[in-house]
């Protein structure tokens, strides 16, 4: 075990979800590492489909999916250390279907979707067979951190709803087989209803616009601009139950804030490994690099900065099966806390690595360019650090309402 490896034996895992979590590792190392592209490309589609095709038969693909829909069925207290062994490449969830966004739109599907869509729209997803996107943000003065100012709008027909509206940063919507579309359907224009549809996006009125380029590379599909003009669909093609969009989309949100939490923790232990291999085997001003000072200094921030991380989404993703809304809340300070602090572990590997460092030469840099949007991905640092003081604050406030103690009496403040 390196340093920066997870303690697997600490988590308490049941015995076959530490075995798929050695497994994961294992088929990373031997099969996804040696066929990684340089720095900055693509995987090729052909090298791609024979990766997926030896997960599979490794017994380490889909390791969230339920077993009846042909994955491992990992409950989701346990996902995190099985998404960390993945993510130790950025292609490796992408090969195990455990990805972004179609990870997050399975497990929502997995809990609200009918028979018939299970077996039309999640049941190929799981299989790895298609992909989809989720249809959420849009361009200003839309719904982007503020989900309220959704423009988009869906209205009831005879036979069924027509969808009009642009929808901005859709994330893999390029090659996806259906897309999750958010809609308004009723409410007030300060609290609005909003409503989720699966829409085929070969269907009319579904239309994928100009490409946006991100920083990242790990996502297929890109991240395009989608227009949604007189877009007829069925009543059945209505996921949960009309008007409860937001609510859904909490419930998906949670989740899928901590899964990418883990991948990138996976990655992050992969920068910190580099650095140790290069403190390691280097010698500077007469020492070995690492038992220099200022690279012990990097070294131990960052060792801090995974350990941490790994604690806080070990812990939400707990609440997240015992009490889902403490989970969904507490979703908001682990997403914060590990966007920065996985930045600044690939930062210091960067740094500790010089030269090569910011070139091709390691693929540090290109690891940098992945995690950094995730900072903004799923709502911003700054975004999350405003809901959390906002829920701390009015908890305490409940608190002392209800009889606790106000803490600053003795100093003469009035409450």
């Amino acid at each position: 075990m390196t340093a920066s490896e997870p303690p697997t034996s600490a988590f308490a895992l049941p015995s076959d979800v530490a075995d798929l979590v050695d497994a994961t590792h294992a088929f990373v190392r031997d099969q996804v590492i040696p066929n990684e592209p340089a720095p900055g490309e693509h995987l090729d589609d052909a090298t791609f489909a024979e990766l997926r095709a030896a997960a599979k038969t490794a017994g380490v693909f889909a390791p969230q999916i339920p077993v009846d829909l042909g994955g491992r069925g990992v409950p989701l207290q346990h996902w995190s250390p099985v998404f960390q062994a993945a993510g130790y490449s950025a292609n490796g969830p992408a090969i195990l279907n455990c990805m972004a966004p179609d990870e997050g739109n399975m497990h929502m599907m997995n809990l609200i979707a009918t028979p018939a869509q299970r077996e039309r729209y999640l049941r190929p997803l799981a299989a790895g067979d298609v992909r989809s996107a989720f249809a959420m943000t849009e361009p200003h003065p839309g719904a982007g951190s503020d989900p309220n100012m959704l423009r988009t709008a869906a209205v009831k027909t005879d036979d069924g709803w027509v969808i009009n509206g642009e929808k901005r940063f859709i994330s893999g919507a390029y090659g996806a087989a259906f897309a999750i579309v958010m809609a308004r359907t009723g409410g007030t224009e300060e609290r609005p209803e909003a409503t989720m549809f699966l829409v085929d996006t070969d269907q009319p009125g579904f239309e994928i616009r100009r490409p946006i380029q991100a920083l990242e590379r790990a996502i297929a599909g890109g991240h395009p601009y989608v227009a949604l003009e007189d877009l007829r669909v069925a009543d059945d093609a209505v996921l949960g139950a009309p008007g409860e969009g937001f609510r859904y989309a909490q419930v998906r949100l949670g989740p899928a804030r901590l899964t990418h939490c883990m991948r990138w923790l996976g990655l992050a232990r992969r920068a910190l490994d580099t650095a140790l291999d290069r403190v390691n085997s280097r010698e500077l001003f007469g020492s070995r690099m690492s038992q220099l000072g200022l690279a012990q200094e990097l070294i131990a921030q960052s060792v801090i900065d995974i350990e941490t991380a790994d604690a806080l989404i070990t812990r939400v993703g707990w609440d997240l099966v015992t009490d889902e809304r403490s989970g969904i809340a507490l979703s908001s300070v682990a997403k914060a806390h590990c966007a920065e602090a996985v930045f600044r572990v690939i930062d210091r590997a960067m740094q500790i690595c010089g030269g090569d460092g910011v070139c091709d030469a390691l693929p540090l840099a290109q690891y940098l360019n992945e995690v950094r949007p995730f900072r903004i991905y799923d709502g911003s640092t700054e975004t999350h650090k405003w809901a959390i003081a906002r829920r701390a604050a009015r908890r305490r406030q409940q608190a002392v309402e209800a009889g606790e103690p106000f803490l600053a009496e003795a100093y003469g403040w009035d409450h």
